[in-house]
């Protein structure tokens, strides 16, 4: 298959994620007498369960095991299984996504009670600009000037936007700016936005298709575009936020699913994250080159101050009234302001 494209990559994956939502349902058990595990999912890693599927049916415990999976915007997913979308094994792109089916009674407590605390996958937010970065993007302060035109999706359906926010929060406090500073900078920063679309893959789809000057992104996202084909420039600010992304088995899921969580967390599923663009969760991953990266040699360089949820925003359950709550919310609030809500 030619992927040398992302775009067609994309309508692809949305084809796949809708025939397999529509047979999602029913048994757990496949027809040749093997299991079926059933994903939900947001959409920015979906390349990377799919090779990690891939490698792990070729083991004793994986061997037969079918997949069917559906993917879109991390809030959305998550709302779907609490109203009875089937699945065995969730991978959402924030931690409240998943408490949401914990307090549904559809995850355990103790989910996160692992050596990786539930994440399975992280990332970095950074800034894609256009080949040659002709309007000369490079820091924050550069986002919020004058004429600069930002895509990023809509923190009240994805889970990207809410790490793209809390990251253009976050960079001025952790700088020695006020709260009152930081909002004054998420007012400016949203002034600016041209494109608020519904999940993190559809804002890439938007910038590729030429909307806007910069697209907030995971660093995973740009690579996996770029190693499609697609020809932008990353840049990593010297300030940006960790992205932690989570993933759990429900109570009723398939026996398999619990294997399968065991080979994501494996250094073989962490290196297939790695070849896709995502930064292992686990040390002591032997990954070589990533094709995409700024350098494929050294892919994912330290960051010269890398905010984190558990440091610099004390947890998600606090963040998520602070900033996101449909009604109070910090950033809810500033997006209501600036019109751009749809």
């Amino acid at each position: 298959m030619d992927l040398r494209r992302f775009r067609p990559l994309l309508a692809l994956v949305l084809a796949v994620s809708l025939a397999a939502t529509a047979c999602g349902g029913g048994s757990s058990a496949s027809e040749d007498g093997g299991s079926t595990i059933r994903i939900v999912g947001f959409a920015v890693p979906e390349a990377a369960n799919r090779a990690i599927a891939e490698q792990w049916t070729k083991t004793p415990e994986g061997r037969g095991v079918e997949f069917k999976t559906s993917y879109g915007a991390s809030g959305d997913q998550s709302r779907a299984v609490a109203d009875g979308l089937e699945a065995d094994y969730v991978h959402f792109s924030v931690a409240s996504d998943v408490t949401r089916l914990v307090d549904e009674g559809l995850v355990a407590e103790d989910w996160d009670a692992g050596p990786t605390k539930g994440i399975v996958s992280s990332s970095i937010v950074v800034f894609a600009v256009r080949k040659g970065n002709p309007k000369g993007i490079r820091t924050w302060d550069d986002l919020v000037q004058p004429g600069v035109e930002i895509v990023t999706p809509n923190p009240a359906s994805s889970g990207a936007a809410r790490w793209n926010a809390l990251a253009a929060w976050g960079q001025v406090v952790a700088n020695g700016g006020t709260e009152e500073e930081a909002e004054e900078n998420l007012e400016k920063f949203f002034a600016n936005v041209v494109s608020l679309p519904s999940s993190g893959r559809d804002a890439t789809t938007a910038f590729l298709d030429g909307t806007g000057d910069v697209l907030m992104a995971y660093e995973n996202e740009a690579i996996l575009a770029r190693q499609h084909g697609e020809e932008f420039d990353y840049l990593i600010p010297s300030t940006t936020l960790l992205i932690e992304n989570p993933g759990a088995v429900l109570i009723d899921a398939s026996p398999k699913a619990e294997q399968w969580l065991e080979f994501v967390l494996s250094e073989e599923g962490q290196r297939q994250f790695a070849l896709t663009g995502f930064r292992p969760v686990i040390d002591g991953v032997e990954y070589g080159e990533v094709e995409g990266a700024n350098d494929p040699a050294n892919p994912y360089p330290e960051v010269e101050h890398l905010l984190t949820v558990e440091q610099d925003f004390e947890s998600w359950e606090a963040l998520s009234e602070k900033f996101f709550d449909e009604t109070s919310g910090i950033v809810t609030r500033v997006i209501g302001e600036s019109g751009k809500a749809s």
